[in-house]
């Protein structure tokens, strides 16, 4: 069945949530100097106001993708919405930063139930393939550009109001969303689901976020014994989640999707793809603020180009597997993708802002097709009635990615800047420890120092940072281009299963 009017209407509204929701994961960062500067926050509380909107979506994806696929992934999705819209206005006029972090959190938890519903609406909307290629890249476009211009939408609002207005963007979407969501999606559930299993959503939440927490602390401040122990437990528990889930006869994460080799291969290429982007545009941004020396703003207007190659990248993937074999179009996207992060190799720290912002958007515009191919046979590989946990693997994966690849090229970049800063002798002791632990320590003890000293220091950090970049640009280009080898060797032959559509509730 092709999609008329009616399902290229609703994908529209489908579009909205989703752009929304990636510029909310960017946007607050600009705000933190004026919200702390209102709120007074201490440092542990202002990290937990940034961090837990990530963990709260990355903890419930996997819940609620198959709660989505149990009560209806229309119902779920309209009061995610719902939920969205009043604890962004919560957020917008907190009057405590334990408050905030509430509103954050609920934030998070309403946002988990945006990604799936929305892709497994968008598979069951589009059952023809094409259309359903071109529906998910435009959904994938949304998603990656609205990382991108946050910045450049907060900076705007900022200049003009206050700081809760970043989080006001939400209000008027959310109710679009709830006007046109009855008129224009349909509904759509799985009538042979059991009940969800609660014990399951605790020992889910258990898992992943302990993980999440670990890397992403890592990231921040290096491997600690409590670090290690708290991995150690989400990975204890994820092992007693997958013996549960073994067991049951309707389990909420049914792991024999991970036998169909289209599934995994295109969860697992995700996984890597994420991971090494997330870990390159860490250290990209940080190249461009604080070596380049430009502000947030000026950062994500040099990146608005790696939004446009992103965007043009996931809708010309379509039109391109259905001329080409997909793992092909799939595989020469990433080797794109590891030549532009190459050349991140020819920034340095006296220059290379072009190089960067080129090597950006040529690895994005890479990137775009193994977004969009793989995230489209996750959902095409499984039976329609479990698009919602197919779904939410793939957004899953894709944050587990994000912030493995933060943590360990993050390190990496951490331990060549140390290992290459060489701090001038005149420079006192406790200047010289700033500088040799960071760039932004670096940038720290410069401005303790006069003028002579504060260049060294600068000059040798910058080159330290950039010689991290390069370590990295290598690493991550070598990874993408084993997975681009054998993501088409693993892809090779695979098609969609099908089931018979009465196994769904549609109406």
């Amino acid at each position: 069945m092709r999609a008329g009017r009616r399902e290229w209407s609703g994908l529209a509204v489908l579009a909205l949530p989703t752009l929304l929701l990636s510029v909310d994961m960017s946007v607050l960062h600009l705000a933190v100097p004026h919200l702390a500067a209102d709120l007074r926050p201490s440092s542990t509380q202002l990290l937990w106001i940034i961090d837990v909107y990530g963990f709260m979506i990355a903890g419930f994806l996997v819940t609620m993708g198959t709660l989505g696929d149990r009560i209806g992934r229309r119902k779920l999705l309209m009061a995610g919405g719902a939920a969205f819209g009043v604890a962004s206005v919560v957020a917008a006029f907190t009057t405590s930063p334990e408050m905030l972090i509430g509103a954050r959190a609920v934030l998070g938890i309403a946002g988990a139930t945006l990604m799936p519903s929305t892709l497994a609406l968008i598979s069951n909307m589009f059952q023809d393939p094409g259309q359903r290629g071109t529906a998910i890249a435009v959904w994938m476009s949304c998603f990656m550009g609205g990382m991108v211009i946050g910045p450049v939408v907060g900076g705007v609002l900022l200049e003009h109001f206050w700081w809760g207005s970043v989080f006001l963007m939400a209000v008027p979407v959310m109710v679009l969303l709830l006007v046109a969501a009855p008129k224009l999606l349909p509904e759509y559930r799985d009538t042979a689901a059991g009940r969800l299993d609660p014990a399951s959503v605790v020992l889910s939440l258990g898992a992943i976020l302990p993980i999440v927490y670990a890397l992403k602390e890592t990231a921040k401040d290096g491997v600690s014994p409590l670090n290690v122990v708290v991995l150690v437990v989400g990975v204890a528990v994820g092992v007693v989640f997958v013996r549960r889930q073994r067991g049951l006869a309707d389990p909420m994460l049914d792991l024999r999707l991970f036998r169909v080799r289209a599934f995994s291969a295109a969860v697992s290429i995700m996984l890597v793809g994420a991971l090494t982007m997330g870990g390159v545009f860490l250290l990209v941004s940080q190249y461009l603020q604080m070596v380049a020396g430009l502000t947030a703003v000026q950062a994500g207007l040099w990146l608005v180009p790696q939004a446009g190659a992103v965007v043009v990248g996931s809708l010309i993937a379509p039109r391109l597997a259905r001329r080409f074999r997909p793992e092909f179009v799939l595989g020469f996207g990433m080797l794109v993708a590891a030549g532009g992060i190459l050349l991140f190799t020819q920034a340095t720290g006296v220059g290379g802002v072009a190089f960067v912002v080129a090597g950006m958007a040529i690895a994005s515009f890479g990137m775009g097709p193994q977004g969009v191919l793989c995230t489209e046979m996750v959902v095409s590989s499984v039976p329609p009635r479990k698009a919602g946990a197919a779904s939410a693997m793939s957004e899953t994966s894709g944050e587990f990615g994000i912030a493995m690849g933060i943590a360990v090229f993050g390190s990496v970049g951490t331990a060549v800047y140390r290992a290459e800063v060489a701090v001038p002798e005149q420079v006192p002791a406790e200047a010289a420890a700033l500088a040799t632990d960071s760039m932004a320590g670096a940038l720290q003890a410069a401005g303790s120092l006069p003028g002579s000293p504060a260049d060294a220091v600068l000059a040798t950090a910058r080159d330290a940072f950039a010689s991290g970049l390069h370590t990295v640009a290598v690493v991550g280009a070598s990874v993408v281009v084993v997975f681009a080898v054998v993501g088409m060797i693993a892809l090779r032959g695979t098609g969609p299963v099908e089931e018979p559509v009465p196994a769904l509730e549609n109406r």
